[in-house]
């Protein structure tokens, strides 16, 4: 799953990794809004929140929805050049790492967190997530080449529009939609059952949420790098 690239990855991989990692980049984007009142997943509502604060004239705020952004980019950007070189050294257990290195932080985080006073949790545990999720975004964009992208919610609405409307057409087009369609919608679903698990499980557990959603990552993570340093 965390292994094959591109082309050399069967239809259920792609599948199975987004399910897994879409569920728990919804829980910590519902984990996010629910404490700080802000996506951590949603760039696109951030950039809109920015230019709104901005021309309302909270600078202030506004710069803390960039500051978001700013994060995930930053996150989607160390994942990428750590990944680059390790494929350029041909290490196989890369991707792994990446996932592993993911759950680290928020184990990280989850420490921190308990040692913060209450008025500087929220800043920190936003801009965290962010670039987490920018993280995981860029690991799962590049080991599918494209194909799974587990926090572009938008992205994935459209597709399945575009999607749908092939599958009313020639048989051909029918094809080719259908594995599209498949893995979008089930990204979708995944990401919004992830959200809606989170929430319950933040207001039963508090920020232990944080550490559970590290140990799924890290069962999905470590016994990956292990195979491929096998291999």
């Amino acid at each position: 799953m965390l292994i094959r690239v591109g082309d050399a990855r069967p239809a259920h991989i792609d599948l199975v990794l987004a399910g897994l990692l879409s569920s728990i980049a919804g829980a910590l984007n519902a984990a996010g809004f629910l404490i700080a009142g802000a996506f951590t997943a949603n760039m696109t509502g951030n950039i809109s929140a920015f230019a709104d604060n901005l021309a309302g004239g909270s600078a202030l705020l506004a710069l803390s929805f960039a500051g978001l952004v700013l994060a995930f980019i930053c996150g989607a950007g160390i994942a990428a050049f750590v990944i680059q070189m390790g494929e350029r050294k041909q290490v196989r257990s890369i991707y792994a790492v990446a996932i592993v290195a993911e759950a680290c932080i928020l184990l990280l985080l989850s420490a921190v967190l308990a040692l913060l006073p209450l008025g500087a949790q929220q800043p920190f545990l936003v801009v965290v997530l962010s670039f987490v999720m920018g993280l995981q975004n860029a690991v799962t964009t590049m080991i599918s080449r494209a194909r799974v992208r587990t926090t572009h919610v938008s992205g994935m609405a459209t597709d399945i529009g575009i999607e749908l409307a092939a599958m009313v057409g020639g048989a051909q087009l029918r094809r080719a939609a259908l594995p599209k369609l498949s893995l979008h919608s089930l990204t979708l679903g995944c990401f919004a059952i992830g959200g809606i698990c989170g929430a319950v499980l933040l207001g039963v557990v508090g920020y232990w949420l944080f550490v559970i959603a590290a140990v799924l990552l890290l069962l999905i993570g470590l016994p990956e790098a292990l195979r491929a340093k096998r291999a």
